[in-house]
């Protein structure tokens, strides 16, 4: 005959709450997804963006019922809270901050500020595209690939390219030996090439005037990762067209470098040979 005892006891019970969590998140995401795939009022990237965050949402409330189960069996709760000047303090320290981040990625979620996959500037000094948007935090992929993770509340500023535009921003790491004044010579040339070639790529004004041609912003990084120094070409170009620009921009700096034998930034104690006095011939 079946013991109906064996439930009660607390391993079984632990296994049979968290098989439920699992079962029910399930069931929400699922839901979830057929709702999106069933209306059209938001756009795909939006309706991605939103399930993403669900599942955020999901997980985290999902270990936040579990284990306060599992502790309400080993501890009374309320007691150790209320009953601890020190730990109720501490837990009030930590949830304000906790708090503070969920407030304002919500905020951010919700004024549709940002989605997956739009390129952003963070704080003025860290850019990439949008990995993953979670209750807390955002993960963004640099152009060096490093994965950049930045919680909402320490966000002062956020500027977001998917807005209708986008910047190009693309560079040259030239060796510490290279003559800058050389180097400036062809960057620019570079970047009147590029206006002349990818025009129709510029954002323009209602004066049908570019807003941003593209330009050399000269030396903006010295001594990168100890090979050398980073030469940068930037210009704001139509959302559209923003791929297609960054390959043939990328496609011009490299050929200048490759005409102009110019020194590369390179890994190891490698002999350059360049030619001494060697002039730009773009």
């Amino acid at each position: 005959m079946f013991n109906l005892e064996w439930f009660n006891k607390l391993p079984v019970k632990i296994l049979i709450v968290a098989f439920v969590i699992v079962i029910t998140a399930y069931f929400i995401r699922k839901s979830v997804r057929i709702f999106f795939d069933k209306t059209s009022f938001l756009d795909e990237n939006r309706e991605e963006t939103l399930m993403h965050f669900t599942d955020q949402v999901i997980k985290v409330l999902g270990l936040v019922f579990f284990f306060i189960y599992v502790f309400s069996h080993f501890f009374d709760l309320a007691r150790l809270v209320t009953g601890s000047v020190v730990v109720a303090g501490a837990l009030a320290l930590i949830f304000q901050h906790i708090i503070r981040d969920y407030i304002m990625g919500l905020a951010y979620l919700f004024e549709r500020q940002i989605n997956l996959g739009d390129y952003v500037i963070i704080n003025g000094n860290k850019q990439g595209k949008i990995e993953e948007i979670s209750m807390r935090h955002l993960k963004i992929r640099q152009y060096d690939g490093y994965l950049y993770t930045v919680s909402y509340g320490s966000i002062n500023e956020l500027q977001n390219g998917n807005r209708g535009m986008r910047r190009v921003n693309e560079s040259l790491i030239l060796n510490y030996r290279q003559n800058p004044d050389e180097a400036f010579k062809v960057m620019e040339e570079v970047a009147r090439i590029c206006n002349e070639k990818y025009n129709e790529y510029l954002l323009t004004d209602l004066d049908g005037k570019p807003v941003e041609k593209f330009k050399f912003n000269q030396i903006t990084e010295l001594n990168v990762d100890y090979k050398g120094h980073r030469y940068s070409l930037s210009g704001i170009v139509k959302e559209a067209y923003f791929v297609d620009a960054s390959k043939r921009v990328r496609y011009e700096l490299a050929l200048a470098a490759y005409m102009n034998n110019l020194l590369m930034a390179e890994n190891g104690d490698i002999e350059l040979n360049k030619r001494p006095g060697s002039q730009p011939s773009v």
